[in-house]
């Protein structure tokens, strides 16, 4: 615990150092420094804005009975300024249990409005509300009518807070760098150079499916509405032709963009010959019955008899005909390793009914033996560090605790779960975008080989 001195009384930071290493580890090598702290100096709007007006960038740590741990990020001086205040780097967090929860701001343009009253986010979120231990939350903000969107953070009370309105106390942070320059250990290695990104282009480019009679590796791309699958395969297929593109349709709708089974093959430059993988993209699967990729296509797709460009109905599921239902397909036509695509800023919301959707089709993939991955997409968007440098992802605590999250939610190895970052707004590619992505697909190819592998005895093919 910290501690603090106003005048001659010492005051004690109920910020645990556990809980302190976690939200540290959403704004990198800092130091919190305690400035107010509302059982010792009041809830009253005056009292906060008399310690904490123009100390620069601010942690506002609140507690409440429930055992949440919940508050906001700002950036930017309060100052009472009576102004709508824009603040990119400005989020909300929750830590409430051992996993912590980052809500970045959507839009930055009114992060916060800054006036003579208790701290609020965007509107939606007030502490200390009408000077009293108490948060209030609306989910949007009925006031703004500027021009950029009215909802700047997206968020459910009962995930931040667990609807528990009452606080214990209120404290407010300032960040200050520390003086000490941590030798912060990676938690896994990568070569954040152009050598090594070159090196893996040729690895991609050369490779050669274990098995003679494959000559690409089919990758089935499986996840959850606007998690990115699509994204992705324009990301590799940038890379590949050397400047950003998007040939399959990809965003963040609420529901599938993609309706129809593709296979998406990518060529060696524009001009250039096949490299040896296809990626296969789907539906996006959705939570209730009736919407989404249905598990029973899914089936279908892992056996080889989806065709290209079948278009997906989840209220019927796919039925081959009766020429190609009477023979087995070719292990070429059949799916080598499977991808689930999953948003990193949603691991901890999501839902029992998709994550039981997950698991039925983990258990088909697992009774056909293929071999499967997790790509954790957005890592920017779930992390303030991480997206100022991607480089710091593998030193990130919280990028670290997402793949540990997400390896216990889907029930694979913490090996087996990959962070990327998708091409979205850019335009021109970066060299350490590219290292990630070209990793992750290293990674496919050669689990695609373990695959291989292991069924070539029964495809009669002596080791």
């Amino acid at each position: 615990m910290q501690k603090s001195k106003v005048g001659e009384v010492s005051i004690t930071s109920d910020l645990t150092e556990e809980k302190r290493k976690k939200l540290c580890g959403l704004l990198g090598n800092v130091e919190l420094s305690l400035l107010y702290k509302a059982s010792v100096h009041g809830y009253q709007a005056s009292a906060f804005h008399q310690r904490c007006d123009r100390q620069g960038p601010t942690l506002l740590v609140a507690y409440n009975r429930s055992g949440y741990i919940f508050g906001g990020y700002t950036s930017v001086d309060y100052s009472q300024c009576g102004q709508y205040i824009t603040d990119k780097e400005a989020f909300l967090f929750s830590v409430h249990g051992k996993i912590p929860i980052c809500i970045k701001v959507n839009s930055g343009c009114n992060a916060r409005y800054d006036d003579t009253k208790g701290p609020n986010f965007g509107q939606q979120l007030y502490f200390c509300y009408n000077n009293q231990p108490a948060v209030y939350s609306q989910e949007r903000n009925e006031y703004y009518d500027g021009d950029c969107s009215n909802k700047a953070f997206s968020f459910k009370s009962a995930t931040l807070y667990g609807n528990d309105t009452q606080l214990t106390e209120c404290e407010v942070y300032k960040l200050e760098e520390s003086q000490v320059i941590a030798e912060e250990k990676p938690w896994r290695n990568v070569p954040w150079t152009a050598d090594r990104r070159d090196e893996l282009v040729e690895i991609i480019r050369n490779h050669k499916p274990l098995m003679t009679s494959v000559s690409r590796v089919r990758i089935l791309m499986i996840g959850p509405v606007g998690a990115g699958k699509s994204s992705f395969f324009n990301s590799i297929n940038s890379i590949f032709t050397g400047h950003v593109t998007s040939k399959a349709m990809s965003g963040s709708a609420g529901t599938s963009l993609t309706v129809q089974f593709r296979t998406y093959p990518v060529n060696d430059g524009r001009e250039g010959k096949p490299l040896p993988f296809v990626l296969c993209d789907t539906m996006g699967l959705e939570e209730q019955s009736g919407a989404g990729l249905d598990i029973e296509d899914i089936s279908s797709i892992l056996q080889g008899h989806v065709p290209d460009r079948y278009k997906f109905n989840p209220m019927a599921p796919f039925q081959p005909d009766e020429q190609k239902a009477s023979r087995p397909a070719s292990l070429q036509e059949k799916i080598h390793c499977v991808v689930y695509v999953i948003d990193a800023t949603k691991i901890s919301l999501m839902s029992d009914k998709l994550q039981e959707k997950l698991a039925s089709i983990r258990r088909k993939v697992n009774s056909l033996g293929i071999a499967q991955i997790v790509l954790m997409t957005k890592v920017d968007e779930a992390c303030p560090r991480v997206e100022e440098n991607l480089q710091s992802l593998y030193v990130s605590s919280y990028i670290k605790s997402k793949v540990q999250e997400v390896s216990s939610r889907l029930g694979v190895p913490v090996s087996c779960v990959l962070p990327v970052k998708n091409y979205s707004q850019e335009l021109e590619l970066e060299l350490n975008c590219d290292v990630l992505l070209l990793t992750a697909l290293q990674q496919m190819l050669r689990f695609a080989d373990d695959y291989f592998d292991d069924i070539r005895p029964v495809e009669g093919n002596p080791k």
